[in-house]
């Protein structure tokens, strides 16, 4: 995570709208504690405590170390879906070893971060061709290190689960939960498994992750276009193949994206070539995200 991606990070606020069952964005607060708005209660320093969460002024008193809790809202438990099939893997030749995967894992983090600074829980969800690889939510910093490891060790490959393999998901993700997917959005069963959630009034959102080349189709000469995951290969000349590429590819992310808001899911694009922090920026900020392309 780039240090200006973490500091930009600040003023995002993961949310939930189903959790309070209106149509604008806020969650329901309860008798918690944890960092929050208003006071609660004094408690003695514990290792992995927030250093901004001392009262030096109580120290310089009693010098002791207390911790100010405060009521806040209600945790949270995110879910990262990570897609982790063949088409991942795919990159832009102008920046090698930048997958779709490795943005994808970058967007994970992000999203763990802001979950950890708000005292939420958050979990992971890998799926590959082998099924569906689940590490159950969980909160503060020992969450954060198992979560790190996790997505160290995702690699690309195969295709889209099938449907009994996605039974985890189906099982460990609960009502109010929010579910971020983090995909190429190229598979239908990415899409089958994000509506299927909605339905089931959970909250999710996805952020469609491309290449530049997808988007501005560079290539010129004679090109062999081969698709990681079927074998299918197309080959052509880029510059007599550009448009018609260009138009039918618009096409088709104007039909996901109509699928999507027909889902009533919050959704985003990232490019390769962007900043990391745009899509959530679009999704949870409160500021033009354009701002930050």
């Amino acid at each position: 995570m780039p240090p200006q991606v973490r500091a930009r990070l600040k003023d995002l606020r993961l949310t939930s709208r189903r959790a309070v069952g209106l149509q604008g964005i806020g969650l329901h607060h309860s008798r918690s504690r944890g960092a929050g708005l208003e006071f609660a209660q004094y408690r003695a320093y514990e290792p992995g405590d927030e250093l901004r969460q001392v009262d030096w002024k109580l120290y310089a008193r009693s010098d002791r170390f207390f911790v100010r809790e405060a009521e806040r809202e209600s945790p949270l438990a995110v879910w990262l879906l990570v897609d982790a099939t063949a088409s991942m893997a795919q990159e832009d030749a102008a920046r090698p070893g930048w997958s779709r995967l490795s943005a994808a894992k970058g967007l994970a983090a992000c999203v763990a971060e802001l979950a950890l600074r708000q005292g939420d829980r958050f979990g992971l969800a890998v799926l590959h061709g082998d099924g569906v690889r689940v590490l159950a939510p969980g909160s503060g910093l020992r969450q954060r290190d198992r979560f790190m490891l996790e997505l160290q060790r995702v690699e690309a490959g195969g295709t889209w689960p099938s449907a009994e393999r996605l039974r985890p998901l189906w099982e460990r993700i609960g009502a109010g939960d929010l579910v971020v997917l983090l995909s190429d959005a190229f598979d239908e069963g990415a899409l089958e498994v994000v509506t299927r959630l909605a339905a089931a009034r959970r909250e999710v959102a996805a952020i469609q992750i491309l290449t530049a080349e997808e988007r501005d189709f560079p290539f010129r000469g004679g090109h062999v276009f081969r698709d990681p995951e079927t074998g299918e290969e197309l080959r052509g000349d880029g510059v007599a193949m550009r448009d018609e590429f260009l138009r039918r590819f618009e096409a088709a992310r104007r039909e996901l994206d109509a699928r999507l808001d027909a889902s009533g899911i919050r959704h985003a694009r990232y490019v390769l070539d962007q900043a990391l922090d745009l899509p959530l920026r679009r999704l949870f900020g409160s500021r033009d995200a354009a701002e930050y392309a």
